[in-house]
């Protein structure tokens, strides 16, 4: 009796965490290893938004089980995964009630701002708020990341004051970034009289009319499967 229930137990671990959501999906016995893989993803700096998602829908059907700190640790990655609309996806699965914890309508606050572009009031929120982004390694070079990808669809040329207070990096750490991208993504750094350094981003066809494409913009294909199983 023994050896089976090793065997059992062997069988079990030998289980991938996508097995486990493939075909236990609805079953509120995977809760366990769904919150370890979160704790995983943190620590090990991975992502898995389906996980992430079948953890949330199974909360909604054991909401005594649910960890707060999972599904802030859920949303902290979900805010480092834009521009994909994942922080959107999770918050769909997390039940009003739950919405109004403090720490969660701080994480709601901060995507409103970086949805909008307000990149000074974010990095002024978030350092109220260490406690909750700091749990989670990565977090600051994730929106730094996104803050990079919206000038760069933005403008042409943009101050170096402007950059600077987008990424929320002065001095020679700034120095050290410009440096890398220069290297690295084909920036190029121009004197301004009187206004210090100019910074020249790679024209697309986003900060560039000329480049634009014909067809008119659509949401990535990929976004939008993602949103069918969650209303499924």
């Amino acid at each position: 009796m023994r050896e089976m229930g090793r065997e059992r137990e062997a069988t079990k671990v030998a289980y991938t965490v996508e097995q486990l959501v493939a075909f236990n999906r609805y079953n509120p016995d995977i809760l366990p290893d769904l919150e370890n893989y979160v704790n995983d993803q943190v620590s090990s700096q991975t992502y898995s938004l389906d996980a992430n998602l079948c953890l949330l829908r199974l909360y909604q059907f054991e909401p005594d089980k649910m960890s707060s700190q999972i599904v802030a640790r859920i949303l902290v990655k979900a805010l480092m995964a834009m521009p994909a609309p994942d922080f959107s996806l999770c918050l769909f699965l997390i039940p009003e009630r739950v919405q109004m914890e403090e720490q969660f309508k701080t994480l709601i606050v901060l995507s409103h701002y970086l949805e909008t572009g307000r990149f000074r009031q974010f990095w002024d929120e978030a350092a109220k708020s260490r406690h909750i982004v700091e749990a989670v390694p990565g977090f600051e070079q994730a929106i730094q990341g996104y803050a990079v990808h919206v000038l760069s669809l933005t403008y042409q040329k943009i101050p170096r004051t402007v950059l600077a207070e987008a990424i929320n990096i002065e001095g020679l750490s700034l120095d050290k970034f410009l440096e890398h991208q220069v290297d690295n993504s084909g920036w190029v750094i121009e004197k301004s009289q009187g206004r210090g350094q100019l910074i020249v981003l790679p024209r697309n066809e986003f900060n560039d009319p000329a480049l634009k494409k014909n067809s008119a913009d659509s949401i990535p294909l990929e976004h939008i499967t993602r949103i069918f199983p969650i209303l499924s």
